[in-house]
């Protein structure tokens, strides 16, 4: 999965407001609201661009709060729930899950205890963007469930943003929750919405979109042909369009289709790509690489235990 493609931070002006946010007359604090939510929808750069994760880790819950605390105020704000959406499925997947991967191996139990939280995470974002959605689709969630190629045909490049969070949430939920077969079942709503947006815009975001695929089409059921190829197709894509500097590509494809295919070879090396790219270049994604990077040397020190047994080179 691609992810922190753009993290969000609490401006100072957010705070300032929303320190009077509930006095006065209703239509001030209708106003109050609106513009609170407006500059917590749209910031964030400095949390993309900064070189610190684990203080991004600890900031990042209380921004979260903060922005579900303004849709209780403002629930049709579009902006909030994109940012809503984006924001926990970036948290759930950069730091819960990744901790969680890394304490497996010293303690189960709570590596899985961290994988439930991830899930719980990730379906709250999935019902914040779905949420989103509805604004501008009345009707959505009920349709996708029913029909969910001609629902998200409904949807417009404005909600591209929202469809991508949608899917990459749901599709974090059901990678940890494969034992649940009613979620199991969702996977069409899933494939229709990201599908949708590769139609919308496939640049969009830098190639992230085709970032998502490298992953998701391994396990893509009904469609003929090789999964490795399509996810090649995908991967290609990704760097082309992100220039070779960003290290979500490199991962996912060692990770998702190097690894199903025993190629130890193609592996390594693209993770040491991976690792070689230096986050200054793109300082917009510099925390996206930094998290990103962090899960390739996890991978590498994990190798002996992904390649028990050698494989064949994957077909290009």
């Amino acid at each position: 999965m691609e992810v922190l493609k753009k993290p969000f931070g609490i401006p100072s002006a957010a705070l300032l407001l929303a320190a009077g946010l509930f006095s006065g007359c209703s239509s001030v604090k209708h106003a109050a609201v609106s513009q609170v939510a407006d500059v917590l929808a749209e910031g964030g750069s400095s949390y993309a661009s900064d070189d610190d994760p684990e203080l991004v880790k600890q900031a990042t819950p209380f921004s979260l709060k903060l922005m579900e605390g303004m849709i209780e105020q403002s629930p049709r704000h579009e902006g909030l729930l994109r940012a809503c959406s984006s924001g926990f499925t970036q948290y759930a997947y950069a730091f819960v899950l990744q901790e969680a991967d890394e304490l497996e191996s010293r303690d189960f139990a709570a590596a899985e205890e961290m994988k439930t939280r991830a899930k719980k995470l990730f379906l709250r974002a999935r019902g914040y963007g779905l949420r989103g959605l509805e604004l501008a689709h009345p009707g959505f969630s009920s349709d996708l469930a029913r029909d969910p190629k001609a629902t998200a045909a409904k949807a417009g490049r404005a909600e591209l943003p929202l469809l991508y969070w949608t899917a990459a949430s749901w599709g974090g939920a059901i990678s940890l929750g494969k034992d649940d077969p009613s979620l199991v079942a969702e996977i069409p709503q899933l494939e229709s919405l990201i599908d949708r947006a590769l139609e919308l815009d496939e640049a969009w975001g830098g190639g992230v979109i085709h970032s998502f695929l490298i992953t998701y089409e391994m396990s893509r059921q009904g469609i003929p042909g090789d999964a490795a190829l399509r996810s090649r197709k995908h991967f290609d894509r990704a760097v082309e369009l992100s220039g070779g500097r960003l290290a979500g590509p490199y991962v996912n494809f060692a990770e998702a289709v190097c690894v199903e295919r025993r190629d130890a070879v193609q592996f390594e090396k693209l993770l040491q790509q991976a690792l070689a790219i230096d986050p200054n270049l793109k300082p917009e994604h510099r925390l996206e690489n930094l998290v990103m990077q962090r899960r390739a040397r996890w991978l590498l020190a994990k190798k002996d235990d992904l390649f028990l047994t050698p494989g064949k080179p994957i077909a290009r």
